[in-house]
């Protein structure tokens, strides 16, 4: 049993969150509705995952980095954090195109 995998995943997602609080973008912007779409976003894609797993589509490749622990059959637990930091990285990214883009057009005559 490895931890790696999972350390790398939840010290990625501690970066997003730290340039997501220094320009509050997303999650300190609007905790609240952050949360909400963070939820939808991952209950949404693990059920992607669950009807890829029922139609024999994904399975889970057994690694030395990964700690073998299983929330479901083919579904890792590497799988949610995963799965969280992608939703959580695209709202950051949107949010910060965003204000790049808004702030581009603000200097425009």
């Amino acid at each position: 049993m490895s931890l790696v995998y999972l350390g790398c995943l939840l010290l990625a997602l501690s970066c997003v969150l730290a340039v997501d609080r220094r320009f509050r973008l997303f999650v300190w912007r609007a905790p609240a509705h952050a949360a909400l779409v963070l939820a939808t976003g991952l209950v949404f894609l693990l059920a992607w995952d669950a009807a890829g797993i029922a139609l024999g589509i994904f399975f889970r490749a057994e690694t030395a980095v990964m700690t073998g622990l299983v929330i479901a059959p083919e579904l890792p637990v590497e799988e949610p954090v995963f799965l969280l930091f992608l939703c959580e990285l695209t709202m950051v990214l949107f949010c910060g195109a965003d204000r790049v883009l808004a702030a581009r057009d603000r200097g425009r005559p």
